[in-house]
């Protein structure tokens, strides 16, 4: 102890010397909290300013004692440096002047001189730093940051009530106090080991999970994705977590793991961080799923405290994303973290991205994955899972309902587990088989011209903003969603859904074998057209699950389903609520829980047999009779029942089906306020259509005078992709050609009758009979005023002439004849010039 008792005289807070002679409390780094963040969101902006502070106040600290004169710095290393007399084992020099009991001296004391004896040694001060006298002044720059860094890192020893993480703060004082003596550079060896601890490592793994669920996006989505992944690893590597101590609930192997860790985490992330000295390491790269196991739910929590104590300090946009979509994507992540066999955890985890995104992913991975971009992209294959046979049945329960709302994107299951997941909720065969079996499609968005993100932001931030929820809707809404009232009272807590189911390998909580009991007896009750032996023999069957719907601590619904991993698909066998509970919107809710479930699983399929009760309720689900799976995907796997109709739902990856109805009715007042938007800024008021007066039931959409200067865009056609003069081309090239068309059937030979309207006192009686006349003078009047914006309306023109001829003339006239001949030409000619569909 003589070596730490030698220097606390000179590092302590009384006698710490500034270069005026003055003494000095160095800055030193907060020692990390029991609790990580505060809960008070001031608090934590308060913890983060004051580690920004910290840092540098350390680096001035450090620049000021680099710009000393020479001689100086030799006079601050020499309380640290061995003396240089022989046989003298004096191991730093010390004032002869004991120091003033007052934590500070008169500024008046004068500074050392070379010729002052140690206290200790009674050699002269010169003989402790007679060695380094030739030392560069790098290097005794070097010598002088670990000077400030013994000091920071005293002062939090001294500060330190933890006394685990007192001893690693003191471990780390003598490795420097040793290192300033030998002039040698900082090395930690010993029982700890050396980065990185765990493969693959946490940034390796969150990317993993990124592509994993997230890689079926679209990219704007995708890109939220990545930037919550971004913000989380941020956090982790600037997180301070809590001590052994400040652990509860925990098993003694538990608490030992956590200290190993723990301890590394200080010795490699944390005090390095402040102490530049010392080798420092991202704390996501070099650990991995033990720590973040340990960590993750206490992080979790104080970091969803944190984001909602500083909502109204947000930007709209930034609130969309930390309380909307952070909450969700740390969900899932939980599910994948706390599951037995997640392949995200797979150190030969190979999926390549989507192709839209492989340019992000070289230029954009988190620095904490681009050791791993280059094995990501060399696989042309997705990862295969297996499930060991002896978890094919194991018993688990699955916690639907965390305590935030799922205001959230489609990127995989709703599920975040509360218990425990086993790897056989919903075993995964390969992936490649489940995709060629059932055949399932990845809808992929076409191309659109999309508004600027900041518009949607900024209206929807004006429909949620509380001044604007007024009037009568606000407080008596209009057909609210069916499922509202259930969401509202899981958000509230008062009911809960969990993927519950038996195992005969393993223990079965007594809570979950009640509600299993509960649920047969629900389904009894509301299905006594099944025998009651044949609904305890399914629900308590290890292949089935149910996803029971808890309230008041016992089921008041569910839905039993098997899923068949190998073919893709899931069949529901019972779904029912009791009847008391009923028209709540619990069915739908219930329902669409199981889909966000199963999508998160990858199950993008659901098949049952629904008698003439359930039909439909099953068709208001998104259940159709029209079922897209071959049969030979689900015959022999499902069972059959007499009287009961098959019915099937594709479930869509997109779609987050909880959200569903809130989402629409969010973009129906999105597109609301853009209309109104629009509207304002309107230049010029377009004259009401006529068309419809002169008969004609219909017209499209790219016909409407106007419609283009709203910024709408007709969609690409698929069909005749060569046709240059296609209406949603150059309208300059239509009206060319449409021109040219007419001029060649007006020089027709059967085209007289036609040229010019019909007299009418030369056939007196003609518009008696025809409604609404046309000919080609009146056409090319029309063509002239650009009223033939599409070549529809031409066409529609063209042909009202024919058949008005057809239906005053008799068959045998001349200008019947005429009609048809001239119609055959035209539409030769439209077709030669790839104008005509039929």
């Amino acid at each position: 102890m003589s070596q730490l008792s030698g220097s606390t005289s000179e590092v302590g807070p009384s006698s710490s010397q500034s270069d005026d002679g003055t003494s000095r409390i160095p800055p030193q780094p907060p020692p990390p909290s029991s609790s990580g963040v505060s809960s008070s969101g001031s608090a934590a902006a308060a913890d983060q300013s004051s580690r920004q502070s910290n840092l540098q106040r350390i680096q001035q600290r450090k620049q000021q004692v680099y710009n000393w004169p020479h001689n100086k710095k030799l006079l601050k290393l020499a309380i640290y440096s061995a003396c240089q007399a022989d046989e003298c084992k004096c191991n730093g020099w010390k004032t002869p002047i004991p120091p003033a009991k007052s934590p500070r001296v008169e500024v008046s004391q004068p500074l050392a001189s070379f010729t002052d004896p140690c206290r200790s040694c009674t050699h002269v001060l010169e003989t402790h730093v007679s060695h380094l006298a030739p030392l560069s002044e790098e290097e005794v720059n070097r010598l002088l940051g670990m000077v400030v860094d013994v000091e920071n890192i005293f002062m939090s020893m001294h500060r330190e009530e933890d006394a685990d993480t007192k001893r690693v703060y003191y471990y780390l004082f003598k490795l420097l106090r040793k290192c300033i003596l030998t002039m040698t550079r900082p090395t930690i060896e010993g029982p700890l080991g050396q980065p990185p601890f765990e493969r693959p490592s946490i940034a390796k793994a969150i990317t993993n999970f990124v592509l994993y669920k997230f890689g079926h996006l679209a990219q704007r989505e995708w890109q939220t994705m990545y930037d919550l992944a971004k913000m989380f690893l941020h956090c982790l590597n600037h997180w301070n977590f809590e001590t052994p101590s400040a652990r509860r609930h925990v098993t003694a192997e538990e608490v030992s793991a956590y200290k190993i860790n723990y301890t590394r985490w200080l010795v490699f992330c944390h005090v390095p961080a402040f102490c530049d000295s010392l080798p420092h390491f991202e704390t996501t790269l070099v650990f991995g799923r033990t720590l973040l196991r340990a960590v993750f739910r206490s992080v979790y929590r104080q970091l969803m405290d944190k984001c909602h104590n500083e909502r109204d300090r947000m930007p709209p946009e930034k609130r969309v994303l930390v309380l909307t979509h952070f909450p969700r994507f740390l969900s899932l992540l939980e599910e994948e973290i706390y599951a037995q066999s997640s392949p995200i955890w797979d150190p030969e985890f190979k999926q390549v991205p989507p192709s839209h995104l492989q340019a992000s992913l070289e230029t954009k991975l988190p620095a904490a994955s681009v050791t791993t971009a280059s094995s990501l992209r060399r696989s042309g294959e997705f990862e295969k899972l297996t499930v060991p046979p002896s978890d094919k049945d194991n018993f688990t329960t699955v916690n639907l309902s965390p305590g935030f709302g799922k205001k959230q994107l489609r990127e995989g299951g709703t599920a975040s587990l509360g218990e425990k997941r086993a790897a056989s909720v919903i075993p995964e065969g390969p992936a490649s088989c489940r995709q060629s079996d059932a055949k399932k499609r990845r809808l992929v968005p076409e191309p659109m011209e999309d508004l600027p993100e900041a518009t949607v932001v900024e209206i929807i931030a004006t429909i949620d903003s509380p001044p604007n929820m007024v009037g009568p809707e606000a407080v008596f809404p209009e057909n609210a969603p069916r499922d509202e009232t259930a969401k509202q009272e899981e958000l509230r807590g008062i009911i809960s859904f969990h993927v519950v189911g038996n195992s005969l390998t393993s223990a079965v909580s007594k809570q979950t074998m009640l509600w299993l009991i509960g649920l047969q007896n629900v389904f009894s009750h509301q299905l006594p057209r099944m025998p009651k032996e044949y609904i305890s023999r399914l629900v308590f069957d290890p292949k089935h699950k149910t996803l029971a719907l808890i309230k008041d601590n016992r089921p008041i619904g569910g839905i039993c389903f098997r899923t068949f991993m190998t073919q893709g698909f899931t069949e529901i066998v019972f779904c029912a609520v009791t009847s008391n509970e009923q028209v709540k919107g619990y069915g739908t809710h219930l329902m669409n829980h199981l889909k966000d479930y199963h999508i998160g699983h990858n199950i993008y399929h659901f098949l049952t047999f629904a008698d003439e009760f359930a039909i439909g309720y099953f068709k208001k689900q998104g259940f159709s009779k029209d079922i897209k799976l071959a049969r030979t995907i689900y015959q022999g796997f499902i069972k059959d029942y007499e009287g009961a109709t098959l019915m099937h739902c594709e479930l869509d990856p997109r779609i987050v089906y909880t959200e569903f109805i809130a989402v629409v009715r969010k973009q129906k007042e999105v597109v609301k306020k853009l209309i109104e938007m629009r509207q304002q800024e309107v230049q010029k008021v377009h004259p009401g259509l006529t068309c419809f007066r002169e008969g004609v039931r219909g017209i499209p959409v790219e016909s409407i005078p106007g419609i283009r200067e709203t910024g709408w865009r007709p969609v690409a056609r698929a069909t005749r992709v060569a046709r240059v003069t296609e209406e949603c081309n150059d309208p300059d090239t239509l009206l060319t050609t449409l021109k040219n068309v007419l001029t060649t059937v007006k020089n027709h030979t059967a085209a007289w009758p036609f040229l010019k309207p019909v007299d009418k006192n030369e056939v007196p009686d003609y518009y008696d009979h025809i409604k609404y006349p046309m000919d080609l003078k009146t056409m090319g009047d029309r063509l002239k005023a650009r009223y033939y914006t599409t070549r529809r309306l031409f066409i529609a023109d063209m042909t009202r002439i024919f058949s008005n001829c057809r239906l005053y003339n008799s068959p045998d006239t001349e200008y019947y004849r005429c009609a048809n001949a001239l119609e055959k030409y035209f539409q030769t000619r439209m077709r030669e010039l790839g104008l005509w569909d039929k």
